[in-house]
């Protein structure tokens, strides 16, 4: 695939929201990522990381046609990209928690900031120029974790819960521009997860 392309070749299956059953009826983007890999036609591949395909899988739903065939470019990109280090999902999660932060509706941007608090309890700077543009959450999420009896664990389960949150949290943000931030998230993810694979870089992403 020509990755300075948004276009399939000819007669490849094109990119459409949801699941299909065969190439004949259209793709995915992690359908096609399967297909790329040689992989049985799947949308949870084995070749990519399950955080970043659940990720990959909202955005290619969510997004409109327009922003959707943008996302081709990036295909090949999450084929072979996966992690052994436990806490990459959770990277994956909350970078896109912060990317979602600050436009969400109000119950969503609660649940979000309840997971940065919990996981990223050192607030990078990521995560405090999140906060900043909605000041009222943190005090909020603090509140909450300080009288809830359930700590919050990072589980594939609550990985996967923070990625749909925050994907859905964008799509259906009240701002003109949420086609432009779900390619983003994406492209931006995949970026990160690129770059880990060096030990330095993966320390790094872990930290995010």
């Amino acid at each position: 695939m020509n990755s300075r392309t948004d276009r399939m070749p000819e007669g490849m299956p094109v990119l459409s929201p949801g699941r299909h059953r065969s190439p004949k009826q259209g793709a995915c983007f992690m359908e096609f990522a399967s297909y790329l890999a040689g992989e049985k036609w799947s949308d949870h591949p084995a070749c990519t990381h399950p955080a970043i395909a659940a990720l990959a899988r909202d955005v290619n739903d969510l997004a409109s046609d327009a922003a959707r065939a943008q996302l081709t470019s990036l295909i090949h990109r999450v084929v072979g990209l996966t992690s052994g280090d436990p806490r990459f999902g959770l990277a994956v999660a909350l970078h896109a928690a912060r990317a979602a932060l600050p436009i969400a509706s109000m119950e969503r941007q609660r649940a979000l900031a309840v997971a940065l608090l919990s996981f990223d309890p050192e607030h990078g700077p990521e995560t405090r120029a999140a906060f900043a543009q909605a000041p009222d959450l943190e005090p909020w999420a603090r509140s909450y974790l300080a009288t809830t009896r359930v700590a919050p664990r990072a589980t594939a389960f609550t990985v996967q819960s923070i990625v749909h949150s925050a994907i859905v949290g964008i799509a259906y943000a009240c701002v003109s521009d949420s086609d432009d931030r779900l390619v983003t998230v994406l492209r931006e993810t995949i970026e990160a997860a690129e770059a880990a694979r060096t030990p330095v870089v993966d320390r790094q992403l872990a930290a995010v």
